[in-house]
């Protein structure tokens, strides 16, 4: 069934490039480009015939093309969510190509900051699905955050965008260590780290600088048909999509301060390097340094990431972005407050009373990454329905320094012991792809097509020590064995534990296509397929640790519009998958009895949902319902923890809501709502990971809500003056949920946010203070980590 399936997708591809083309007829042409009213491209903005379904929305130069018009008298309308509307009456004869520009009373500044706080169902976004797709043709769930939203919110820190999406919270905090060293979050209950630029790998150890970022995607459900098996998917995925230069001179410079002793600096300048050829190169660039709120702990970092944009022709344009970051870090351990094989001593967090104020590190003890990512692409047109896109990728991140966490090793002692490593790792990745987009017609059928290969390799070398054991500590501060927290008595405490010697090498190969077919302008059906080769070399040095997997990962979905570009009914089956990597077996008494292999285990999601578009764009909203299961989890055997088989399952189902609304002038509003049930369907009963009826750990809280309302004042004295309220709530969170060592929960919490600010097309004034209530909360992923109380964040902010 599998390869007929996959003979049948091939085929239907085959025979649309094959017979694909344009129909040739009477038909008009509508072109133009809009402008604001200080002569800058209008981006994003809606034209459309009134009552038809011909329109389109103007690209980043502010042009828009409407084909297929029929002749006759009509009323074409130009509408922005921050703009008035406009309107002209035209006359369409056979054939004619008609050249109509707008120009609207809003200048770029103004039209720009409203717009970006709404998702515009009516913009088509490639990088969500790979195929230009609006927001109400999409059956997959996917939620934005602007980079406008970062500065109203006066963030500076990446993961605190993440407090604007439904559906996900923050778990771990990021460590620096290697491999996995970046934040985690819990997405529909299932782990995500940001490690998707431009939907390419860009793999970090610790945190992203925010500087460059134009839109944050939060891409909800499995998705490893169209973005691969490389990485945890099973929730979706974070794909940070970075700023791209544009053709006039412009930017702004800006400096952030506040609380523990915060100062930011930052740049974003743009400018054309020719004046008769479209080449642009814009540099966004930070400095950063933090202290903590606890006693010891702090962040240095320096950024840089240059990007350039060619255009040669209407056909073929050139782009390249780099990122540069170097950090170093005091980072505080994690703290684990159980060993997961005997009862918890403390059942709740007022039992185990711990001081939220210790770090339990010092600042001698410190992590640096040092990352860069490189990004090119080419674009090229190859017909009116075909275009090619190539793109490459090579990124490279390094962990070193003191990694440290704490595990109640020995239970009901009131100790927990501290432990010790020396980070050492390189990772370098290197992704290759072809891809192919067309958009043609079969008789009245539209397809979107994207034909796709994928190359993708990652290299780790870890020279880094052994772990030891330091010191014991209790809650409260009080030590045992006490060691000296400084660098040099901590490298001198390793120096016995060994070095790593470790070097491996795996590669994947994919290919990949998608179909989206409009039987109607308002019913259309998405087929999706990707093949997947992986290979792993292992370990350099040893020549029988090498194993290869094969995954086929399948993707439907159908939408439904009863009311053309305002409502659309959607469903959707996803998949997701992982390779799991071979594991060493032995029996009760620890005889070995060699490797095992398994074959990926995948996630596979239904999907139901109702997204609208409504009072001219104003207002958008999207409420779904799905169910994930995964199968073919690895999980120890019942009376043998040493041997493995594979057939665990968990279940993850929920419900989510989103709405961003524009009612009135100067007045925005995000919101959402999100509540998830996830817990192991088939596992091992004496495993405390995978225990059948228990939630798995890191799924983060059940409940969560957000909000955030923006007024601005649009006339009078006080103009571009504005105030800016919100908050989230979660729900209790059972961060530890087993048989054996009971249960532990984080308690839920409420915070509020507000700012106060100014801004006008020259300048930004912001004064945000969050966590108003000064609310006691944590994180954590079978551990306890304390958060900031209230906290406050000014910036000024030039713009040229």
């Amino acid at each position: 069934m599998t390869k007929r399936f996959f003979f049948t997708i091939t085929l239907l591809c085959s025979i649309s490039a094959l017979f694909a083309q344009s129909a040739k007829d009477n038909n008009a042409i509508i072109k133009g480009t809009i402008t604001t009213s200080d002569g800058k491209p209008a981006v994003n903005v809606t034209i459309r015939i009134d009552h038809t379904k011909w329109g389109d929305i103007s690209n980043e130069n502010g042009e828009y093309t409407i084909k297929n018009v029929k002749p006759g008298n009509w009323t074409l309308k130009v509408s922005a969510v921050a703009a008035g509307s406009q309107e002209k009456t035209i006359t369409i004869v056979a054939a004619q190509t008609l050249q109509l520009d707008f120009v609207l009373n809003q200048n770029a500044a103004q039209l720009q900051e409203v717009i970006v706080l709404t998702k515009n169902s009516r913009k088509e976004v490639k990088s969500v699905a790979r195929i230009p797709l609006k927001n109400l043709e999409n059956p997959q769930v996917y939620s934005s955050v602007s980079s406008e939203i970062l500065k109203q919110q006066g963030i500076t820190n990446y993961d605190d965008a993440m407090r604007n999406v439904p559906g996900i919270s923050r778990t771990w905090e990021s460590t620096g260590r290697a491999g996995d060293g970046a934040s985690y979050f819990a997405l529909r209950g299932f782990d995500a780290q940001p490690i998707m630029y431009n939907g390419l790998p860009g793999i970090t150890s610790g945190n992203l600088d925010p500087a460059n970022v134009e839109e944050i995607q939060v891409i909800k459900g499995p998705s490893g048909t169209l973005f691969g098996g490389n990485f945890y998917s099973y929730g979706g995925i974070i794909n940070t999509i970075t700023k791209k230069p544009y053709y006039d001179f412009g930017g702004e410079v800006a400096y952030n301060f506040g609380s523990f002793g915060l100062n930011r600096v930052t740049a974003d300048i743009n400018t054309p390097l020719s004046k008769t050829e479209k080449i642009a190169l814009r540099v966004n660039t930070a400095y950063h340094s933090e202290n903590s709120f606890q006693d010891a702990g702090f962040k240095k970092s320096f950024f840089v990431a240059p990007s350039l944009s060619y255009e040669v022709n209407d056909r073929l344009s050139f782009s390249f972005m780099t990122e540069i970051l170097n950090e170093e870090r005091a980072v505080p351990p994690v703290f684990f407050h159980n060993n997961r094989d005997s009862s918890l001593d403390f059942k709740t967090v007022k039992e185990l009373n711990l001081n939220n104020y210790l770090s339990f590190t010092s600042n001698d003890l410190t992590i640096k990454n040092s990352r860069y990512n490189l990004q090119g692409q080419m674009l090229y047109k190859l017909s009116d329905q075909w275009t090619s896109q190539t793109v490459f990728s090579r990124g490279s991140v390094k962990s070193e320094g003191i990694y440290t966490y704490i595990w109640d090793d020995v239970a009901r002692d009131n100790w927990f012991e501290q432990y010790f490593h020396n980070e050492n790792n390189t990772i370098n990745t290197t992704d290759i792809q072809q891809n192919f987009n067309g958009d043609f017609k079969i008789g009245k059928m539209r397809n979107r097509v994207l034909i796709g290969l994928d190359y993708f390799n990652r290299n780790v070398i870890d020279n880094g020590s052994g772990t030891v054991l330091g010191r014991s500590v209790t809650p409260q501060g009080d030590t045992m064995n006490a060691v000296d927290l400084s660098r040099a008595t901590i490298d001198n405490l390793l120096a016995g534990s060994g070095i790593n010697n470790s070097n491996i090498s795996n590669s994947t190969y994919s290919a990949y296509v998608s179909d989206v077919i409009n039987f109607t302008p308002g019913l259309m059906a998405m087929v999706s397929l990707r093949a997947d080769y992986f290979e792993s070399k292992g370990e350099k040095a040893t020549a029988d640790d090498d194993f290869e997997q094969f995954a086929l990962s399948p993707k439907f979905g159908l939408v439904y519009q009863p009311v053309l570009n305002k409502v659309s009914v959607f469903a959707n089956y996803m998949n997701a998958f992982i390779n799991v990597n071979p594991r060493e077996t032995s029996d009760k008494d620890g005889n070995s009895t060699g490797m095992k292999s398994f074959k990926p285990e995948h996630a596979n999601q239904w999907e139901f949902g109702v997204k609208t578009n409504l009072l001219d764009d104003k207002l958008s909203a999207t409420i779904s319902v799905y169910d994930i299961r995964v199968a073919d989890r690895v999980v120890p055997l019942v009376d043998n923890k040493n041997d493995y088989r594979q057939g665990g399952k968990v279940s993850s189902k929920g419900i989510e809501f989103e709405m961003s609304a524009h009612l009135l002038p100067g007045l925005n509003l995000i919101a959402g709502y999100s509540h998830n049930e996830i817990k192991n369907l088939e596992g091992s009963s004496t495993d405390f990971y995978t225990e059948p009826g228990r939630a798995p750990g890191g799924q983060g809280p059940s409940d969560l809500a957000n909000l955030w309302a923006t007024y601005k004042i649009t006339e009078g004295k006080l103009k571009n003056f504005g105030l800016g309220l919100g908050g989230n709530y979660a729900g209790e969170y059972k961060v530890i949920d087993n048989s054996v060592t009971g249960v532990f929960n984080l308690p839920g919490y409420t915070l509020i946010n507000g700012s106060v600010f100014y801004n006008s097309n020259k300048f930004r004034i912001t004064l945000n203070v969050n966590n108003i209530n000064n609310a006691e909360y944590y994180i954590g992923y079978w551990s306890i980590n304390p958060q900031k109380q209230r906290n406050f964040a000014a910036s000024f902010a030039y713009k040229f």
